[in-house]
Protein backbone atom coordinates (compact mmCIF):
# COMPACT_ATOMS: atom_id res chain seq x y z
CA UNK A 1 0.00 0.00 0.00
CA UNK A 2 1.45 3.38 -1.05
CA UNK A 3 -0.34 6.49 -0.27
CA UNK A 4 1.73 9.53 -1.76
CA UNK A 5 1.06 13.15 -0.63
CA UNK A 6 2.20 16.06 -3.28
CA UNK A 7 1.18 19.61 -3.15
CA UNK A 8 3.19 21.14 -0.35
CA UNK A 9 5.07 23.97 -0.93
CA UNK A 10 5.77 27.95 0.73
CA UNK A 11 2.76 30.08 0.03
CA UNK A 12 2.16 33.88 1.93
CA UNK A 13 -0.18 34.12 4.39
CA UNK A 14 -4.18 34.53 2.63
CA UNK A 15 -2.86 32.33 -0.14
CA UNK A 16 -4.49 28.46 -0.98
CA UNK A 17 -2.91 25.73 -1.77
CA UNK A 18 -4.60 22.12 -2.66
CA UNK A 19 -2.79 18.89 -1.21
CA UNK A 20 -3.30 15.44 -3.30
CA UNK A 21 -2.72 11.77 -1.71
CA UNK A 22 -3.08 9.36 -4.43
CA UNK A 23 -3.34 5.66 -3.32
CA UNK A 24 -2.50 2.79 -4.44
CA UNK A 25 -2.50 -1.12 -3.60
CA UNK A 26 -5.39 -1.20 -1.50
CA UNK A 27 -9.51 -0.61 -2.33
CA UNK A 28 -9.57 2.90 -2.20
CA UNK A 29 -13.28 3.07 -1.79
CA UNK A 30 -13.21 0.83 0.99
CA UNK A 31 -11.40 3.31 2.89
CA UNK A 32 -12.01 6.61 5.25
CA UNK A 33 -9.40 8.97 4.34
CA UNK A 34 -7.94 11.41 6.60
CA UNK A 35 -5.96 14.83 6.87
CA UNK A 36 -3.46 15.36 9.67
CA UNK A 37 -0.45 17.61 10.41
CA UNK A 38 2.17 17.75 12.48
CA UNK A 39 4.55 21.21 13.10
CA UNK A 40 8.10 21.07 14.37
CA UNK A 41 7.79 20.26 18.32
CA UNK A 42 4.06 19.47 18.48
CA UNK A 43 1.96 16.45 18.45
CA UNK A 44 0.47 15.40 15.09
CA UNK A 45 -3.00 16.82 14.46
CA UNK A 46 -5.89 15.75 13.01
CA UNK A 47 -7.18 18.30 9.60
CA UNK A 48 -10.07 16.52 7.85
CA UNK A 49 -11.67 13.52 7.27
CA UNK A 50 -14.14 12.01 4.35
CA UNK A 51 -16.10 8.77 4.61
CA UNK A 52 -15.42 6.12 2.21
CA UNK A 53 -18.43 7.82 -0.30
CA UNK A 54 -17.58 11.22 0.21
CA UNK A 55 -20.67 12.08 1.56
CA UNK A 56 -19.59 12.60 5.00
CA UNK A 57 -16.97 14.87 5.86
CA UNK A 58 -15.19 16.31 9.61
CA UNK A 59 -13.23 19.58 10.29
CA UNK A 60 -10.83 20.10 12.98
CA UNK A 61 -12.55 23.26 14.36
CA UNK A 62 -9.59 25.59 13.34
CA UNK A 63 -9.80 24.44 9.92
CA UNK A 64 -13.60 24.24 9.15
CA UNK A 65 -14.55 27.33 6.79
CA UNK A 66 -11.18 27.28 5.66
CA UNK A 67 -10.10 23.83 4.23
CA UNK A 68 -12.05 21.36 2.24
CA UNK A 69 -11.76 17.74 2.27
CA UNK A 70 -12.66 16.07 -1.15
CA UNK A 71 -11.79 12.47 -2.85
CA UNK A 72 -12.49 11.35 -6.46
CA UNK A 73 -12.82 7.68 -5.75
CA UNK A 74 -12.11 6.74 -9.47
CA UNK A 75 -8.58 8.34 -9.41
CA UNK A 76 -7.95 6.72 -5.72
CA UNK A 77 -6.65 10.57 -5.04
CA UNK A 78 -8.48 12.31 -1.91
CA UNK A 79 -7.36 16.32 -1.95
CA UNK A 80 -7.16 18.61 0.68
CA UNK A 81 -7.86 22.40 -0.82
CA UNK A 82 -6.64 24.96 1.96
CA UNK A 83 -7.27 28.39 1.64
CA UNK A 84 -7.01 31.55 3.97
CA UNK A 85 -4.09 29.91 4.83
CA UNK A 86 -2.08 31.21 7.96
CA UNK A 87 1.35 31.01 9.61
CA UNK A 88 0.24 28.73 12.34
CA UNK A 89 -0.88 26.45 9.37
CA UNK A 90 3.04 25.64 9.00
CA UNK A 91 3.41 22.00 8.99
CA UNK A 92 4.38 18.64 7.37
CA UNK A 93 0.23 17.28 6.04
CA UNK A 94 -0.05 13.74 6.43
CA UNK A 95 -2.62 11.72 4.14
CA UNK A 96 -4.13 8.16 5.64
CA UNK A 97 -6.03 5.67 4.90
CA UNK A 98 -8.74 3.90 7.47
CA UNK A 99 -11.02 0.99 7.20
CA UNK A 100 -13.30 1.60 9.70
CA UNK A 101 -14.06 5.01 9.57
CA UNK A 102 -12.60 8.72 9.55
CA UNK A 103 -11.98 9.75 12.51
CA UNK A 104 -10.09 12.42 14.52
CA UNK A 105 -7.68 9.60 16.27
CA UNK A 106 -4.66 8.34 14.75
CA UNK A 107 -4.47 5.14 15.85
CA UNK A 108 -7.48 3.93 13.99
CA UNK A 109 -5.53 4.48 10.46
CA UNK A 110 -4.17 1.58 8.85
CA UNK A 111 -2.04 3.81 6.04
CA UNK A 112 -0.12 6.80 6.20
CA UNK A 113 1.54 9.10 3.48
CA UNK A 114 4.89 10.36 4.11
CA UNK A 115 4.06 13.74 4.09
CA UNK A 116 4.38 16.97 2.26
CA UNK A 117 5.56 20.21 3.89
CA UNK A 118 3.94 23.27 4.01
CA UNK A 119 5.08 26.70 4.85
CA UNK A 120 3.02 29.92 5.24
CA UNK A 121 4.78 33.33 5.17
CA UNK A 122 3.70 36.08 7.18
Amino acid sequence: VQLQASGGGLVQAGGFLRLSCAASGLTFSNYGMGWFRQAPGKEREFVAGISWSGGTTKYADSMKGRFTISRDNAKNTVYLQMNSLKPEDTAVYYCAADFTGWGIGTTTYNYWGQGTQVTVSS
